[in-house]
């Protein structure tokens, strides 16, 4: 008897979107640190080796592990009650079509999953940034001090602003980058579904069984790698931007930052893509294991696991 073609995938109730999220942000920001390291470095505008080169490249790992989980369980949280809300809708079909109004879905749920997570994320970076660039002594608690003391000179608003400095940028790259890696991703499980479903087994061998019809995470995790090596090389010029206003010593607008580059290096687009291979290279493998851990998590906590034991 043929297998019927697979149904668009209910997404995951909140709670395992919750725990989901929270093992894989923690889980791809602290194996791939070094590499995030790096890139902040070769973005800085002091230079590479002045902000510390290939010294101390676990500088600035207590901001990530303090925001890692909630950044990465706001995210998946508020992505998949979007997409659960666009599915029991026809707010959506209205305006299109089959894929295309499913690709609508994936598109607004990443951008909102992404605002909400930018309000762990954006004070998590700052901090974290200018330790890994070396400034404050290249230690987390004394760059959150060091921005905390500045209450009595511009008092608790400044440092609020201080602490959410970039946020117009990080959700300019953020956004943009979503919007490219999660309908990618999902359009890529979608299609290893039904290949599942027409040879009744996985990519990586493992058996299709019905209702488990759902990519293993080894699946999921080379998707995320290449939806994730896509959109990291296009936004990188956002990156760069996003880089220099959060280590910038006074706050400067992004418009003043582009002038700035342009004029110091003639009008090169060159330095708008510096970082591009570390960045490319820590999001490809940052998505395998974000997405790979995230899908496993989901697998595991909803039974879904699709491989025989």
């Amino acid at each position: 008897m043929e297998n019927p073609l697979p149904q668009t995938q209910k997404p995951p109730p909140f709670q395992t979107a919750l725990l989901a999220g929270a093992l894989a942000g923690t889980t791809v920001d602290l194996s791939l640190f070094p590499l995030d390291t790096l890139k902040t470095r070769l973005q800085s505008s002091a230079g590479f080796f002045a902000s510390g080169g290939f010294r101390g490249i676990y500088r600035g790992v207590g901001s990530a592990v303090v925001g890692s989980a909630p950044g990465a369980a706001f995210f998946f949280c508020t992505y998949e009650s979007s997409k659960s809300f666009f599915q029991s809708t026809s707010l959506l079909q209205q305006q299109s079509n089959g894929k295309n109004s499913e690709v609508l879905s994936h598109m607004i749920s990443a951008s909102l999953g992404e605002i909400a997570a930018c309000a762990v994320r954006v004070p998590t970076e700052v901090v974290k940034q200018r330790a890994q660039a070396g400034q404050h002594g290249g230690s987390s608690l004394s760059s959150l001090t060091a921005i905390l003391s500045q209450r009595g000179s511009i008092g608790l608003f400044g440092v609020w602003r201080e602490l959410y400095r970039g946020w117009g940028i990080t959700v300019m790259r953020e956004v943009p980058f979503t919007v490219l890696q999660f309908p990618l991703w999902e359009a890529l499980k979608a299609w290893g579904r039904e290949r599942k479903v027409r040879t009744g087994r996985g990519m990586f061998g493992d058996v299709y069984h019905q209702p488990k019809n759902e990519v293993s995470a080894a699946e999921s995790a080379l998707y995320g790698s290449l939806s994730g090596a896509v959109a990291a090389g296009i936004t990188t010029p956002l990156d760069v931007l996003k880089t220099r206003v959060m280590l910038s010593a006074q706050r400067e607008s992004m418009f003043t930052i582009v002038k700035t580059i342009l004029k110091d290096h003639g009008g090169s687009l060159r330095p708008f893509f510096a970082g591009i291979g570390p960045r490319v290279m820590w999001i490809s493998a940052g998505g395998a294991i974000f997405l790979g851990s995230y899908q496993w998590a989901v697998n595991t906590l909803e039974g879904r696991s699709s491989r025989r034991l």
